[in-house]
Formats: structure tokens, sequence, C-alpha cells
């Protein structure tokens, strides 16, 4: 029987493990609560494109869709579709939950391909895609495993 040798301090420092930092990062300070700043700032920008391509998009919406009113009504469509096909029984509530995520990060997945954050100089560290960070993964993974377990729990009891 193999037995690992396991001390008090050799499990510290495991547990001192979360704070560690790769590079530097720009962080706000609000109280007692530090903000990741570089994060905060991509994810808004992020969200501002959004809103605003679906505000200059539908801002007069048309019975015979064209241009852009057109485009978003493909892609509700599209992911409407792939909502009911994944989860084929009563989807329509999950649609929006799913468009919210999908459009989230695909939007923020092209915005760190495409936009030239670097050139934006920060007092430490520099802008990246908010989907570069682990944080903004939790932030997403956390909300849709309560999700997948209150659908389990409504529908299997």
């Amino acid at each position: 029987m193999n037995v690992i040798p396991c001390s008090i301090k050799t499990l510290k420092g495991l547990y001192d493990i979360w704070g560690v930092e790769v590079g530097q990062h720009l962080y706000w300070q609000i109280g007692a609560l530090q903000i990741h700043a570089q994060v905060l700032i991509t994810s808004w920008v992020v969200i501002a494109i959004l809103l605003g391509s679906v505000i200059i998009a539908v801002r007069n919406p048309q019975t015979i869709p064209s241009g852009g009113q057109n485009f978003f009504e493909y892609v509700l469509e599209f992911i409407r579709d792939l909502s009911k096909a994944q989860i084929v029984e009563e989807y329509g509530p999950w649609v929006p939950f799913i468009g919210t995520m999908f459009l989230f990060i695909f939007v923020s997945n092209w915005s760190g391909a495409l936009l030239p954050w670097k050139i934006i100089q920060l007092p430490h560290g520099e802008l990246a895609a908010p989907t570069n960070d682990i944080n903004t993964t939790i932030a997403l993974a956390l909300p849709t495993s309560v999700a997948y377990f209150y659908a389990g729990l409504t529908k299997k009891g």
C-alpha cells in the first residue's frame, strides 16, 4: 500500500494557490470589493456592441424584414432551431437564456480576434476579449449549471 506523505504545510501551500496571478492586472477598489477592471471594461464593450447593433437594426420593425432586421430574425431562428433540436419539448422558455449566452460568447470571442484591444494603454496589464479570462468562464458556467439543475429537478422531480 502506497501512502503519499502529506503535511499541514503542504495542504496550506495548495490552498494558497488561488492567489497566484500570471502577469499584471488592472483592479478597481470599491470599498472592500476588488474588481477586475480589464474584464469588466471589455464585457461592457461587448454588451454595448450587442445592444447598439440590435437597437440600430430593429428600431423601425417592418412586417417584411430587410437589412439588419432580417439578419437578427435569422439569428433568432437559428437559436430557436438549435434550442428545439437539443431540448425538443418545451424549448420556448429556454430560448432567451440560450440566446443570451450564445450571443455574448460569440461576440466576445470575435471581439478578441477583430478588435485591436492592445492599442488602449492601461496602467497595469492589457485589454483582451472577455472570454480570455477564467472569471468570465466561471460567471457563465454558474448560471448554466443552476439552469441545468433547475430544468432537471422541475422535469423529473
